[in-house]
């Protein structure tokens, strides 16, 4: 492993000489969710780090809140009501299935919830959690990079420099770091001072939490500068959220899109897995795409891991330190997804890991009461491709399984739910060439009768999927028909 020492603490120069940092002037919307401690640093922080960090924060956010509101009182009214007028959606997915679509999606509607797991123990966000502790943040930072802007040359640059990997071998990784992290390396090429200020700051100070945990070696090895920054926002503000906003200020996430952790905490949180035969997987990793410790960037073909011996009855959370069901731990879902569920349009269980991506952010209490309760359309997009999860799964059993999850079913009989499968989904996507055999008797028993058979690519590391611009034109085609029936009273 990578030595974490990388010389003395790094001091960050401003003109502003301020040794005091008033949080009240961070331009945080008003929410319970965003409640902040007193400065970390005002807590025995040694001299030599002793700058003002706030204020290359604030002149930042508070620069940026100046220009939105510099437009006219017509422009942004026009704007808002645009962005009021256009069809909301929720989408539950993981960090990376969903990617190649959101893109598209935005052509559609930007007003998006987007619901990720925050247990991702793998790469190195499992080495963050490793040292620093907290919810893995490697799934929310992969969705906002993907949201972020790419309309001019600034925002670009800023979007390579939060989504670019360390190397892999363990000292070029951390001599790349020790550039970055000193302003030298070249992709600060093209970053403007509020900018390069802002995200430095939470490098440094990312740096400077790695080196007051002197009993761990931290390794930097293909370690994301993205999860690097937005880990250094959540330790220094002690919020989730808080790391959230900044991220989504910093890449000029559209104001109406919002990127929801499905439980808002400041733990650690560690995914299980119960199989049929009774064996219990700890960690998400471990049941989704083992890596024996490996820092080695994870591969997600379909291929690169055998099937499980069993099939998966269920997925809970448990202690950081668990490993059988006796520590099963129950959180609570995060407010603002519960509410977002209760007023979409549309609500989407985005292809994925079935296991690991999708059902951790619905086995949770209120979710399924929720989905269950809405008459919106509530669309499935079946995978294209069987992986270790799934092995000789059928639609069916995709569907059996959400409800399940949804239900609680094999949870605390005392929270368990008994909604039939077809309150939770009454459309399925399905993309051409699905090696997903399509039963569809089955889910007419299930109570499902609508399939929308959907254009498909190959991939040859992720297998059959959806082609991106046909599924959205056939999401806004579900729609647009959904709409119609409500005004014509069909």
């Amino acid at each position: 492993m990578a030595d974490s020492y990388l010389g003395p603490p790094l001091s960050l120069r401003s003109s502003n000489s301020h040794s005091h940092f008033h949080i009240h002037n961070f331009p945080f919307p008003s929410s319970p969710l965003l409640s902040f401690p007193p400065p970390p640093f005002s807590r025995s922080l040694s001299s030599s780090f002793s700058f003002s960090f706030m204020a290359p924060v604030n002149s930042f956010l508070n620069n940026s809140a100046h220009c939105c509101h510099c437009s006219s009182a017509s422009t942004t009214s026009t704007a808002n009501n645009c962005a009021s007028n256009q069809t909301s959606l929720l989408v539950f997915s993981g960090g990376t299935a969903f990617n190649g679509v959101v893109e598209e999606l935005k052509n559609l509607t930007t007003r998006v919830a987007h619901v990720l797991p925050v247990s991702d123990d793998g790469g190195s966000t499992a080495e963050i959690v490793r040292v620093l502790g907290g919810p893995a943040v490697g799934d929310i930072r992969s969705r906002c990079l993907r949201l972020s802007d790419q309309s001019t040359s600034e925002a670009l640059a800023v979007r390579t420099l939060l989504g670019h990997r360390l190397p892999l071998e363990a000292q070029k990784a951390k001599s790349e770091w020790y550039a970055i992290v000193e302003g030298n390396h070249s992709l600060w090429m093209g970053v403007s001072k509020p900018y390069r200020e802002t995200i430095r700051a939470f490098l440094v100070y990312f740096q400077d939490q790695v080196l007051r945990r002197s009993e761990e070696s931290f390794c930097f090895s293909n370690g994301s500068i993205g999860n690097f920054f937005f880990a250094g926002a959540r330790i220094f503000f002690q919020s989730l959220d808080a790391a959230i906003f900044l991220f989504s200020r910093v890449s000029e996430i559209p104001s109406e899109s919002q990127v929801l952790p499905v439980i808002s905490t400041n733990d650690r949180l560690t995914l299980g897995c119960e199989l049929l035969d009774g064996t219990i997987i700890r960690g998400q990793n471990e049941i989704s795409h083992p890596t024996n410790g490996s820092m080695e960037p994870v591969n997600k073909s379909n291929s690169s891991v055998p099937a499980l011996h069993s099939r998966i009855k269920r997925v809970f959370y448990m202690s950081s330190e668990g490993n059988n069901l006796l520590h099963e731990v129950f959180p609570n879902a995060n407010p603002t997804v519960l509410e977002q569920l209760r007023s979409v349009d549309c609500i989407i269980f985005a292809m994925g890991s079935l296991f690991t991506s999708i059902c951790p952010s619905l086995v949770l209490l209120g979710i399924g009461e929720i989905i269950s309760s809405r008459t919106c359309p509530k669309v499935l997009l079946l995978n294209g491709t069987h992986d270790r999860e799934t092995s000789g799964f059928t639609a069916t059993c995709f569907v059996t399984a959400i409800s399940d999850a949804l239900n609680r079913s094999y949870g605390d009989p005392h929270n368990c739910l008994k909604n039939p499968p077809n309150e939770y989904i009454n459309t399925i996507f399905v993309p051409k060439g699905c090696q997903i055999p399509v039963d569809i008797d089955s889910l007419a028993a299930q109570g499902i009768f609508h399939m929308v058979t959907v254009d498909s690519v190959h991939d040859s590391k992720g297998g059959i999927l959806f082609d991106p611009k046909s599924l959205i034109q056939a999401l806004a085609n579900l729609l647009t028909g959904f709409q119609r029936k409500n005004v014509h009273g069909i």
